[in-house]
């Protein structure tokens, strides 16, 4: 059984829409799909019938933007199976409303370096939630200013420590974002921990019995993260979850729909955790 439970569509920081992505989970053989879009659950719906049409099951999911305020630093968590996701809706709200405050006063200082126009950058965001940096980048590349997404251009302006564009807000508190996903009767699991240097807050979480979950399966995690990742999960009992977190023609590395997954063992826990929970 192969199971995807991390990619991204236009709906939020995806070059694909959810009807290609489906397609291609399909073509890929995948048995289980989840379509963890950034704080917006707007696939939900489509995703059920489509998914039931080209016969791949799908796992609600959603991944949303949080804040580490003891270490100050950015940690996504992934929400699975919420049987109340209208109770998430409000952070997803106040979380696409922070993101679109920090990329309109990026788009201001790009403009002020490149001659393009808002409507340039906007024209890539019509089925998004919000606006992302790759949508910025895409306008870049569109006018001759860069070849690629992840390059020179991209350190320059967006690098997180010293690029001249970026701008970053804090996000809803991680404890309360964990507790809301779980208001929301749904299962929560961290994001890929090493993308943001969110072990020793993973282990924080865990020890504290707050977190049900872990990403181990991530392109950012080396042999060793994974090593240490996996000790942390058997050491209180985490579920362990792998995902592609495939973003189109946005990947930061090359990666495809499976490309990353999770056993059938885990997906299971995940399935009856939510259960248990409705």
């Amino acid at each position: 059984m192969i199971c995807d439970l991390h990619c991204h569509t236009t709906l939020s920081d995806g070059s694909l829409g959810i009807e290609d992505v489906i397609a291609q989970a399909k073509r890929m053989n995948i048995d289980w799909l989840s379509i963890t879009d950034h704080d917006t659950m707007a696939s939900f719906s489509r995703a059920d019938v489509l998914g039931e049409r080209a016969g791949v099951k799908i796992l609600h999911g959603v991944e949303l933007s949080a804040w580490d305020k003891e270490r100050n630093s950015k940690v996504h968590i992934l929400c699975y199976a919420p049987s109340k996701p209208n109770r998430l809706e409000g952070l997803c709200m106040k979380s696409c409303e922070i993101r679109k405050e920090c990329s309109r006063e990026m788009i201001e200082k790009v403009m002020a370096k490149f001659p393009i126009t808002q409507e340039s950058i906007l024209k890539r965001t019509t089925a998004s939630k919000s606006i992302f940096k790759q949508h910025i980048m895409r306008a870049l590349i569109d006018y001759g200013y860069a070849l690629e997404f992840y390059g020179d251009l991209d350190r320059e302006l967006f690098n997180p420590e010293v690029g001249s564009c970026y701008v970053e807000r804090e996000y809803p508190d991680v404890n309360f974002v964990i507790d809301l996903i779980h208001t929301a009767k749904g299962v929560a699991v961290m994001a890929h921990p090493a993308q943001y240097d969110n072990i020793e807050l993973l282990e924080e979480l865990a020890k504290k019995g707050k977190i049900d979950g872990v990403e181990v399966g991530h392109f950012s995690a080396d042999k060793k993260t994974r090593k240490k990742l996996t000790a942390i999960a058997e050491k209180y009992d985490l579920i362990v979850t792998g995902g592609s977190d495939f973003h189109g023609l946005y990947n930061k590395v090359p990666t495809h729909l499976g490309s990353e997954t999770t056993t059938k063992e885990n997906l299971d826990r995940i399935l009856k955790l939510a259960a248990s929970m409705k």
